[in-house]
């Protein structure tokens, strides 16, 4: 024995009152909602929510987590080369604390001196660790690839990803100049292996 499942019917009053008399009268079917309706209903929806999400508290602007530490001075301004990295220790001399300061010869994010492309980061990708020595690209101001799973960082966007398995930026060291010479004091971003930048 078949059994098949009859669905409830709606009332002709009901149907009335949303697709109109002229609809019924038109096709004879028992439409609950016309294509156009759902279309209206379900752009409006759309919208709604879409202006929903824009306006909430997401939109607010949040500031950059900057640490700052110990003033430490790096070297002379007078003795950095264009695209010739100069490498050294920041926050501390513990481990993944290797870091570079490059004159890039481009103006690039967080640079400091006349033409703001003098710039410092850390040297340990943030994906998993690998080493960042000797991989610094000059034609395209860049950190990489990383003999891991060969992500590259743009050197003059934060130290922004380019390409590869890492998801964060490097940690840049905040650079200040006074007269002739530079000054490490502070991390724009977390070291990889460490839950606190002065703490491993």
């Amino acid at each position: 024995m078949e059994m098949t499942h009859q669905p409830k019917s709606v009332s002709p009053e009901m149907i009335e009152v949303v697709n109109g008399p002229e609809e019924i009268a038109k096709t004879g079917k028992r439409c609950v909602m016309t294509r156009r309706q759902f279309l209206l209903t379900s752009g409006i929806s759309t919208f709604t929510v879409m202006v929903a999400l824009k306006s909430g508290p997401s939109s607010a602007k949040v500031p950059a987590m900057v640490s700052t530490y110990e003033r430490k001075f790096i070297c002379k301004l007078s003795d950095l080369k264009e695209d010739e990295p100069f490498d050294f220790s920041y926050p501390d001399d513990g481990a993944y604390s290797e870091s570079m300061i490059v004159k890039l010869g481009k103006e690039a994010g967080g640079g400091i001196g006349t033409d703001k492309d003098i710039v410092a980061f850390n040297y340990t990708c943030t994906h998993q660790g690998g080493p960042l020595q000797g991989t610094y690209q000059k034609g395209d101001k860049a950190l990489g690839p990383c003999p891991l799973h060969l992500t590259t960082f743009d050197l003059t966007r934060h130290g922004i990803f380019i390409s590869g398995q890492a998801y964060q930026s490097l940690p840049q060291v905040l650079l200040e100049l006074d007269g002739d010479d530079i000054y490490a004091v502070g991390m724009f971003g977390l070291i990889y292996g460490r839950y606190d930048n002065l703490k491993g």
